[in-house]
């Protein structure tokens, strides 16, 4: 193939989803220099991005787990389900132990942390475009050895125990917020928040609501010193 016919070759799109606009515009610059790669819309939260997909029509979104009011994970499912053909790279602070396989379950084609280099950015939204998964090695041996061994691996978070929905209500209990608060964020009822509390108490083997929301706000912020 010739260097001008190689430049004649459309740009695939990237869609951003983030509710940080710096690294919005970090992302837009990064990818915008690439020769293969062009940045054709934003949004920062979940219904937001729904919305602007669907006219966007992008090849890859890359996709924050904490947007604005709403979940990057529920996003993830959506997507799955509305825009098949859309493949979506995770790029996140959040621990990759936690979230990546969660994230891989709900639909996504990789994981990847905002603390890596702008090369291994780029590298990801390429590998992903081509149809592969891409981790980090050590998910993927976790992954591997859950897969072989049929049980989690030795090193696994005890709040790996916890389903999508009862991490995100144990991360908002983190944020200080309270059940009525979270019921409304997450359009459900009291009563459902106060079973997913009950739930994850018992996961973690917490004897009560007042150890429940001190557990989170210890977990809360040593995600935030990581």
């Amino acid at each position: 193939m010739t260097a001008t016919s190689e430049s004649r070759k459309p740009k695939r799109k990237v869609f951003l989803v983030d509710d940080h606009p710096l690294v919005r515009e970090w992302l837009t610059n990064l990818i915008n220099q690439q020769a293969d790669l062009a940045v054709c819309g934003e949004a920062e939260s979940a219904p937001q991005a729904m919305a602007a997909i669907a006219a966007a029509k992008p090849d890859v979104a890359v996709v924050d787990l904490s947007l604005k009011d709403s979940s990057g994970i529920e996003l993830i499912k959506s997507l799955k389900q509305c825009h098949p053909n859309v493949a979506v790279l995770v790029l996140s602070m959040h621990d990759e132990s936690l979230y990546a396989e969660r994230a891989l379950r709900a639909g996504a084609r990789g994981y990847i942390m905002k603390r890596e280099t702008t090369r291994k950015v780029v590298t990801a939204i390429r590998q992903v475009l081509e149809g592969k998964l891409c981790v980090s090695e050590q998910i993927a041996a976790a992954m591997a050895e859950k897969f072989v061994g049929g049980r989690p691996a030795a090193s696994e978070s005890p709040f790996a125990l916890l389903s999508d929905r009862e991490l995100e209500v144990f991360q908002f209990l983190g944020q200080g917020r309270e059940t009525k608060q979270i019921a409304d964020d997450l359009h459900i009822s009291l009563k459902t928040v106060q079973a997913y509390c009950d739930r994850i108490k018992e996961k973690l083997n917490l004897a009560s609501a007042t150890e429940l929301r001190r557990e989170a706000v210890r977990w809360e912020e040593q995600r935030h010193r990581v």
